[in-house]
């Protein structure tokens, strides 16, 4: 199984210290901010320990492939209310992805954004708008636009809607789609039919442009649009279902990443991939961390 988290990236050894966290925890991928998600600020590549980080997933055989760039949330594509917001989410979109390419990651996660005060046919229009006006597109980095649980305004939490934007860049290759469980279970769809989730997918969008999934739980029932991620086997998705995620052959080769909540503090991706690995869920080593 291809399984990793999120993990922090901060000094002294910034990627170099994200890819040892994430070996502590039994992983062979990993997702990263390249800085803080809440502001612009960032540092130069060159203090990244980028190539450090990219001999020790070299010697533990983690290919460049299985590393995942999240966007930060303060880009919102889909805001044409305030055109500052706009602008900013393209400059940043720009910048995000030149790091990214920098870093040596294949994928940029990015979530659509949220319409705001207008509607969702505006909303979409705005992304396509606001993607196609990017300058820069990385010859090998694909954008992954996230399924998200349509909570308030936000877009993209029916395939169509991820589907309408991928139909309507100009660039399309340097698209695909990031699939969250707790998202797609807070939006409707039914995770215990993995196989279900992934027909109506290929249905709509294609298989071929599926490159990574967030796997979480939700505190949710499903539809309820919220979300809100819940530690594996503690929320309405189960462990079973989400088992059955990571061992889908049909995905077999496409990287699953924990975003699920510390236990008191403490980060639970070691017992959660564990658990994952051997198919065996252990409540009580999760809350007593």
């Amino acid at each position: 199984m291809i399984l990793g988290c999120h993990v922090q990236m901060k000094a002294p050894l910034y990627v170099e210290g994200s890819v040892k966290e994430a070996l502590s925890y039994g992983a062979n991928a990993l997702m990263l901010y390249t800085g803080a998600p809440q502001n612009t600020k960032r540092n130069p590549i060159e203090k990244l320990h980028v190539k450090e980080a990219h001999e020790l997933m070299k010697e533990n055989n983690i290919p460049l492939s299985h590393l995942i760039v999240h966007a930060p949330y303060i880009i919102n594509p889909a805001n044409s209310v305030k055109p500052e917001v706009a602008e900013l989410a393209k400059e940043f979109l720009e910048s995000e992805l030149k790091r990214t390419e920098e870093i040596g990651a294949s994928f940029l996660v990015l979530h659509p954004g949220s319409y705001t005060t207008t509607d969702m046919e505006t909303g979409i229009s705005t992304i396509i708008e606001r993607l196609n006006s990017v300058e820069y597109y990385p010859e090998n980095v694909i954008i992954c636009l996230e399924t998200m649980a349509g909570k308030g305004s936000e877009v993209g939490y029916r395939f169509e809607q991820i589907e309408e934007i991928m139909s309507g860049v100009n660039h399309p290759e340097n698209f695909g789609v990031c699939l969250d469980t707790c998202h797609i279970n807070d939006a409707g769809y039914d995770v215990s039919d993995f196989d279900g989730v992934l027909d109506e997918f290929d249905r709509i969008i294609g298989l071929k442009h599926l490159h990574v999934i967030h796997l979480n739980d939700s505190k949710n029932e499903r539809g309820q649009r919220k979300d809100r991620h819940a530690n594996l086997g503690m929320g309405t998705i189960g462990f079973e279902a989400l088992h059955a995620v990571a061992a889908n052959e049909r995905c077999a080769e496409i990287p699953k990443i924990l975003e699920t909540p510390y236990i008191n503090k403490k980060p639970p991706y070691g017992i959660e991939i564990e658990m994952l690995r051997t198919n065996h869920y252990d409540a009580e080593r999760l809350n007593t961390l």
